[in-house]
């Protein structure tokens, strides 16, 4: 059965003993990370005569042609080690499976190559990738993932920026960091050597989750959306953008004319209302001024101007 196991799985975890409170923190781990990877329990006649265990009961993972022990001095919280140690240590990389790597803590070493490219160079960083993940995991394993992706477009979307190609990048998916290689790497030393010195900060890291950062990444989403649409149908891109543009465009013009027709028209109705007005003054003023009826007297005739400025002399 153990056999039979191992040829179907690449990863899988497997505790040994009996009742203990290992046992219960493996079943709780378990039941929540189910849904990553596979757990199984056994006796100690079942594992391999090439597995050595110090003592029991024990919690393993085997993966990459070998197996490993949890530590819980070295290793902390089992849930942590499984979450960390249920990939393979290197691996062809993609978006979904750098997405999931993000919950692990890991920086991820990737090898960015074109692997139809088959040039020195870029098989080259690939062997070298792969050299350091096998024969440096106990110095790395806990704190890098290592792999190798197809091409660069999508880390060029993570950088937002061209990345030439081949070329190692370190990305750390929990706050979008990345490290850009600060020297030529020619061998597995100088791997090592560049590894180490992104974890003691020698090399400065590069983009993260800053608000500049954050609004940087918005606009470069928005263009490259833009630009994607229109490389890939310019008639659907047009009229995706065209036609809000112009009801908008419609919508502007018509509240526009609409003020300015409305003021017009109550200019003119203040005016017409005026001139309704006015006569009733008017009409009052010739009542008075027009004789009763029954009266005798001659209205007065006004004199010149000049006639009442002699009389006053």
């Amino acid at each position: 059965m153990f056999e039979h196991v191992q040829k179907r799985h690449r990863v899988f975890f497997v505790y040994i003993g009996g009742e203990s409170p290992l046992k219960e923190k493996y079943i709780d781990a378990a039941s929540e990370l189910i849904v990553y990877t596979y757990f199984f329990s056994a006796s100690e006649e079942v594992v391999p005569e090439y597995v050595t265990l110090k003592e029991m009961p024990a919690v393993l993972v085997f993966k990459d042609e070998t197996y490993f022990v949890y530590d819980e001095y070295e290793d902390g919280d089992l849930s942590s080690w499984i979450n960390r140690e249920r990939f393979q240590n290197y691996l062809t990389m993609d978006g979904f499976l750098l997405y999931e790597l993000g919950d692990t803590g890991k920086l991820v070493a990737i090898a960015v190559i074109d692997e139809k490219n088959t040039s020195v160079e870029h098989t080259r960083l690939k062997s070298i990738i792969q050299e350091v993940a096998r024969d440096y995991r106990d110095q790395f394993h806990r704190d890098f993932q290592f792999g190798h992706m197809d091409g660069n477009d999508y880390i060029n979307t993570l950088l937002m920026d061209e990345l030439k190609v081949p070329t190692v990048v370190v990305l750390n998916t929990s706050n979008q960091q990345y490290f850009l290689l600060d020297r030529q790497i020619k061998n597995a030393e100088d791997m090592v050597q560049f590894i180490n010195n992104v974890l003691d900060g020698t090399v400065d890291a590069q983009g993260g989750d800053s608000i500049l950062q954050r609004l940087k990444r918005i606009v470069f989403d928005a263009k490259s959306t833009i630009v994607s649409i229109f490389r890939s149908s310019p008639l659907m891109g047009c009229f995706l953008f065209g036609l809000p543009l112009g009801v908008i465009s419609i919508m502007c013009y018509g509240i526009y004319t609409a003020d300015t027709d409305g003021g017009y028209i109550e200019e003119r109705y203040e005016g017409s209302k005026s001139e309704t007005q006015s006569p009733e003054p008017v009409e009052e003023s010739k009542e008075k001024q027009e004789p009763r009826s029954g009266d005798s007297l001659v209205p007065a005739v006004q004199e010149p101007k000049d006639v009442l400025e002699k009389k006053k002399d």
